[in-house]
């Protein structure tokens, strides 16, 4: 099958409609293990790899994604993200312009690479105003080492005052925001996704498969699967496995299965129906994760089906 391209927000900057999230590199994944999740995706036509300076222990997922996408570049929409912390002093971490040069120059050598497609703010700095982050992130651009900016977990109001400072001042500005989007959790249709509509700004949700409780491997009373991120994890699966989530879990999957297909089918076929979604950022441990991951985005809903998952994920009064 030949995977769906779409245009990254307003920009014409095309991106697959699964991309690769390579948070699991340098961390649950080795060398030879993320070779062969990268080599998967680029059969199956994936063009988007995003990663971040702080996956994989502090730099790990971009070095090994470095050596493993030489002569491989020009086939790929190389995204990563900075301002998390890179030491344990906090003094490696932040928006502003000092930190950004520094965090860019890092992960341009761990990447082996001479520029970014698509540079992201990790999350909001509140020591640092967001005309001084757009002006450095601008100059990057300007120099080529940079193609286009996106942000990460920043609520609709600071991603508003982003447009609305790199407007008024002639500044380049966010084409993307990459958030928590799934059946499961849907805090962003309450006020970001209405603001990205307005700017015309393109989603890259990530953890569409709610950590692994929209994979259909989890069964409510039965052991979690082995080396499961929920299974590791104490605190994210205290978050996810709640009652509700459960019910609504076995209510998604009837659904699912009464029309043919699985629940990995419909988490993200569901994304894909959205058209302000430009890619889903999905991780793997494997090239057959991989490969269901690209095929499974594959189902066409009908707005009846939209309107009956509508009904399924609506919390009901008590």
């Amino acid at each position: 099958m030949t995977i769906t391209q779409r245009n990254l927000g307003p920009s014409g900057l095309q991106v697959s409609l699964t991309g690769l999230g390579c948070n699991n590199f340098g961390g649950r994944l080795n060398l030879d293990q993320s070779r062969e999740v990268v080599h998967a995706a680029l059969d199956e036509g994936i063009t988007l790899f995003d990663t971040a300076d702080v996956y994989g222990n502090r730099g790990g997922s971009e070095e090994i994604l470095g050596e493993l996408l030489e002569g491989e570049r020009e086939r790929v929409v190389l995204a990563t993200k900075f301002a998390l912390p890179m030491n344990d002093e906090g003094t490696k971490q932040g928006a502003s312009r000092r930190y950004i040069l520094q965090a860019l120059h890092a992960s341009l050598k761990r990447l082996r690479t001479d520029h970014i497609d698509l540079y992201q703010l990790h999350r909001p700095d509140p020591h640092t105003p967001i005309e001084e982050t757009l002006r450095a992130l601008g100059d990057l651009i300007r120099q080529g080492m940079v193609r286009y900016i996106g942000c990460s977990n920043l609520p609709a109001w600071q991603v508003m005052d982003a447009h609305w400072t790199a407007r008024s001042l002639g500044l380049e500005g966010f084409i993307s925001c990459q958030d928590e989007y799934s059946l499961l959790v849907r805090d962003p249709q309450r006020e970001l996704l209405p603001a990205m509509q307005h700017l015309g700004l393109g989603l890259l949700p990530y953890f569409p498969l709610a950590s692994g409780l929209l994979t259909g491997k989890y069964q409510r009373g039965q052991p979690l699967p082995e080396g499961a991120r929920l299974t590791t994890t104490p605190r994210l699966a205290d978050r996810v496995l709640t009652d509700e989530n459960w019910q609504t879990v076995e209510n998604l999957r009837a659904f699912a299965e009464d029309r043919g297909h699985s629940l990995l089918d419909l988490a993200f076929s569901w994304l894909a129906a959205n058209p302000q979604v430009s890619s889903i950022i999905a991780g793997a441990t494997s090239a057959e994760q991989v490969r269901q991951n690209v095929r499974a985005a594959s189902w066409t809903l009908t707005p009846e089906d939209l309107t009956e998952i509508q009904r399924i994920t609506t919390p009901q009064p008590a």
